[in-house]
């Protein structure tokens, strides 16, 4: 078995040796990768199942959460088409890399661009969700990046098979089958945060003690985001058919997902109309709702009251609005105004995707600049903060930092830029040319710029 230090540094040597590898080499090492998943699907699938069988013997200790469990199931719904759509998605993409984004003639024969190009060597640690393996190595390899990837012990059989498919289609290309790795244990991950030399970028996926953990244990930048408590703020202009679609999906959909909505905000003046509509909705959805004293007051007005009012329902804590339930279970408050609401979401949120459900335009506007989030929507579920839904193909995970990338992180959140420089001047160009009593700098754009090299 490989040391940490030596994974890393075949990490490195594979990043270094693949930038002069065509990037249609890397759509067809993409396009091998999907071919290996798809014909190691059953075996994949059986190792999943056994992971999920450990997992259950987990939750019923009290060990792990149920919402850990659910996140586990590769063979859920369309999870593994959708998995490999993705990658077919991705190697569709266009190449974000070698994209011109500054052009300027510093003088006659003297040229300056900046050009995206790869960040490095990845290290991505995550928890539950196997089919994140596949999903990070569909980015990394098409936007030019290595990488690292370590998952959970809950899924450790799963996550070894897709590493082996993995491999097989990396050997079927030009890239380095060290161009992705995966490692298994908690030992190889606090070695390889050492290794500043050789790692660019660590991207965690996982709760906050992990993030947290994972940030204060390392000098390599962290990019990544603790906890989704995103919220849905229904506005006195809110239509009652929206507010119950809206709250009811961004709540329902999958609750344990980092954009599900956490925490439900009512305007004061909807406490006796909307409120109680989407309020019925919620516990017809078995939705636990955790209000503060004014919406639980007004949930005794509803007639006939529901057959679980009293059972699903609660006074919330301070506690209730800074938790990332992952459940059923939402927090409730009534607040005077947008303003108030603002207020409360910029000091309670964990800044990731936050939703208005208004017919006011202004509003709309006042919440969306206002709101320090990373994704801020009108009257659509929180739900839809999603690389895939953006049409990024897939997504490494969700940022909810204010530098370099912010919300779901596709391949443009997985380049840097360089500046390249070129002289064609007959004797080459210096800086003492330049200044008092000699040439002045150009500064004149090079229109429709691409590399010229």
């Amino acid at each position: 078995m490989s040391s940490a230090e030596e994974i890393a540094k075949a990490a490195k040597v594979a990043f270094e040796d693949s930038q002069l590898v065509p990037s249609a080499e890397r759509v067809n090492a993409l396009r091998h990768i999907r071919e290996a998943l798809q014909s190691n699907k059953n075996e994949i699938l059986a190792a999943n199942r056994q992971d999920l069988e450990a997992a259950q013997a987990e939750v019923d200790a009290g060990r792990m959460s149920e919402s850990l469990l659910k996140r586990l199931d590769l063979d859920k719904g369309d999870k593994w088409d959708s998995m490999l759509q993705g990658v077919s998605d991705v190697a569709e993409l266009p190449d974000p890399t070698e994209i011109v984004s500054y052009a300027k003639e510093l003088d006659d024969g003297l040229e300056l661009y900046r050009v995206s190009c790869p960040i490095g060597v990845l290290l991505v640690i995550f928890e539950a969700r196997p089919e994140v393996v596949v999903n990070i190595t569909a980015l990394a390899i098409k936007s030019g990046n290595a990488a690292i990837l370590k998952g959970g012990k809950e899924s450790n059989r799963t996550t070894q098979l897709l590493s082996q498919a993995i491999a097989a289609g990396l050997a079927q290309s030009s890239l380095p089958e060290t161009y992705v790795q995966t490692i298994q244990t908690r030992a190889e991950v606090s070695s390889l945060l050492a290794l500043d030399q050789y790692i660019d970028l660590v991207i965690p996926r996982g709760s906050n003690s992990l993030v947290q953990n994972i940030q204060n244990n390392t000098r390599i930048p962290v990019m990544g985001h603790a906890d989704g408590l995103c919220s849905v703020y229904l506005d006195e202009s809110a239509d009652d058919e929206k507010a119950v679609r809206v709250v009811l999906d961004s709540k329902t959909d999958y609750p344990s997902a980092c954009n599900s909505t956490e925490t439900l905000i009512i305007h004061e003046s909807l406490l006796q109309t909307t409120w109680p509509v989407v309020a019925r909705a919620l516990l017809e959805a078995n939705v636990r709702l955790l209000c503060d004293a004014a919406t639980l007051s007004a949930l005794q007005t509803l007639s006939p009251p529901p057959p679980n009012l009293t059972t699903l329902t609660g006074p919330s804590t301070p506690e209730s609005y800074t938790t990332e339930h992952l459940t059923l279970t939402l927090s409730v408050l009534a607040l005077p105004s947008l303003t108030a609401a603002v207020r409360f979401i910029n000091a309670h949120s964990s800044h990731h995707t936050d939703c208005i459900v208004t017919e006011s335009e202004r509003a709309a506007a006042a919440f969306c600049r206002g709101v320090d989030s990373a994704g801020t929507f009108v009257n659509a579920s929180t739900r839809f903060a999603d690389g895939f839904r953006y049409g990024f193909g897939t997504e490494v995970g969700i940022s909810t930092g204010r530098i370099h990338a912010r919300g779901p992180v596709g391949l443009e959140g997985l380049v840097i830029y360089k500046y390249m420089l070129r002289s064609t001047g007959a004797r080459g160009h210096v800086v003492g040319d330049f200044g008092a009593g000699g040439k002045q700098y150009k500064h004149v754009d090079i229109a429709a710029a691409t590399l010229p090299f």
